[in-house]
């Protein structure tokens, strides 16, 4: 089978993550996993492209240095901010009741309803995705695989899509086209987050996924197998170290430092780390303070409580919470405070778990960090995209020499008139192919008419040179003119003038 590449962007809010991953038919191995710090990213959502592309630029360049491969294109994950969430449905009357409902027609269902709804301001809103709720026939109503196969005269589709700003999706190609990549596709990352940590039986039975990244913590419930709602919040980690920074008069850096490495929730519970004092020395003046361990894990609990409560709010809205049989789970870089599920099970009733990528859904080999909860993202991007069997973000440096001849000559796929390429078309979060489908056949000049000059003697080769060079510039109006002089020359060349 052919190898294919997958190349994923995830932006946060505090970190950059770039994952390449060798696909195989079905089977997908991550050979490349990196975090950076981001720039120009705020809330999950890029506000200034030109400063977001240094990160990612320099990431791009690291991961090709270490690979030695070229990444033509990558896969980014839509913003979680700014997101809400709506219902459409379409219907068709099918021609031929006898024939069996495709998975084409499915398609083709969830294509017609996402063209007919109506969003309230079309130049400013985007259809970031769609999830399918359920389909009905005239005998079945159900999943989509209790559909297919069957046989009706209608068939009909309800779906729930998640409408988010443009301008935030327009800021990424912008920052794509600076750092010098492609965009392959633009997805909306949590039902992609939700395959990759979550068991089937925990989406069967009810569950919710709590994503805490650094800027926006969101919800994600499922039940019967499929994404039943979608929920945020403009509170993360970020909120925390700020919180930090600002109670004991630290920079941003080691408020970071010290939250990662001490950060904890509920004092109470900290045992004998809780009698520890941290000893902040302040090189540059000599001086040094004292930072308690247990006043450390009070100002993140305050901060981590009013997000849980949040959190249980947005639950108890969304109708579910007496239907998450499976509780929740808690996935994203906020995970990693110690002592967070606890808390978050005290106050809620529910079994917490932290979601971890299910190993059991690809293979790494040598890149840290790509089990780890803050990696969650990533790896929902990359089998997402590894779904598309066309996709193929990576051409290898080194190839066998080929005839230059029969290589297709390459095409730059250019913005339209707004800067935007073809990204706010469905078919730009598809395959590179159709972006290139899109491109105007440029306009052939018609041939001029050949002219026909008088035949010259030998004696006239320089001025002939003079000629071509000259009238090749002017109007044919011009070019009479200068005939006329050219004669006259000629004449009195043969007179001996």
């Amino acid at each position: 089978m052919q190898e294919r590449y997958i190349a994923t962007v995830d932006l946060g809010t505090s970190k950059l993550a770039l994952c390449v991953a060798k696909v195989v038919g079905e089977n997908v191995q991550i050979i490349y996993y990196k975090e950076r710090p981001s720039e120009g990213i705020r809330y999950n959502s890029v506000y200034n492209p030109k400063r977001a592309a240094g990160p990612l630029r320099a990431a791009i360049a690291e991961a090709e240095d270490e690979l030695q491969i070229k990444i033509l294109q990558v896969v980014v994950g839509l913003p979680r901010y700014n997101v809400r969430q709506e219902t459409a449905s379409a219907k068709i009357d099918r021609s031929d009741a006898a024939a069996l409902i495709e998975e084409e027609e499915i398609s083709n269902l969830k294509n017609m309803a996402l063209d007919s709804y109506p969003l309230t301001d079309g130049s400013k809103e985007l259809i970031y995705g769609a999830v399918p709720q359920s389909f009905s026939t005239d005998d079945v109503i159900g999943a989509e695989e209790d559909v297919v196969g069957t046989s009706s005269d209608t068939l009909t589709g309800n779906f729930k899509i998640f409408v988010g700003k443009k301008k935030a999706v327009s800021n990424i190609d912008i920052m794509l086209n600076d750092a010098g990549v492609a965009l392959a596709q633009a997805i909306f990352p949590p039902a992609a987050v939700g395959e990759a940590v979550l068991k089937s039986d925990e989406m069967s039975n009810g569950v919710a996924l709590l994503e805490m990244g650094a800027g926006v913590t969101s919800i994600s419930i499922y039940q019967g197998g499929i994404m039943r709602y979608f929920a945020y919040i403009p509170f993360g980690g970020k909120s925390i170290t700020t919180d930090i920074r600002l109670e004991c008069a630290f920079d941003d850096t080691l408020a970071e430092n010290i939250k990662l490495a001490f950060g904890a929730c509920m004092p109470e519970k900290l045992q004998t780390m809780g009698d520890k004092i941290l000893q902040i020395n302040d090189e540059e003046n000599g001086t040094y303070e004292n930072l308690p361990v247990k006043y450390l894990s009070e100002i993140i609990t305050a901060r981590c409580k009013e997000i849980i409560t949040a959190m249980l709010f947005l639950i108890q809205e969304s109708g579910f919470a007496d239907r998450l049989r499976c509780g929740i789970v808690l996935t994203g870089g906020g995970a990693n405070l110690v002592n967070l599920g606890n808390m978050i099970k005290e106050m809620s009733g529910y079994n917490v778990r932290i979601g971890f990528p299910l190993a059991s859904k690809f293979s790494s080999d040598g890149c840290p960090g790509i089990g780890e909860a803050e990696a969650a993202t990533s790896v929902g991007l990359t089998l997402e995209a590894a779904t598309d069997p066309y996709l193929n973000c990576i051409e290898e440096a080194a190839r066998p020499a080929q005839n230059k001849e029969a290589e297709a000559p390459a095409v730059e796929i250019a913005p339209d008139d707004n800067g935007q390429g073809n990204l706010f078309q469905p078919e730009a979060f598809g395959k590179v192919e159709e972006k290139i489908k899109k491109i105007p056949p440029r306009k052939q000049r018609e041939p001029k008419p050949a002219k026909v000059k008088p035949a010259k003697n030998p004696s006239e080769d320089k001025l002939n040179i003079i000629w071509k060079k000259v009238t090749g510039l002017f109007s044919d109006s011009f070019e009479n003119t200068l005939g006329e002089l050219y004669d006259d020359m000629g004449n009195n060349n043969e007179g001996g003038q």
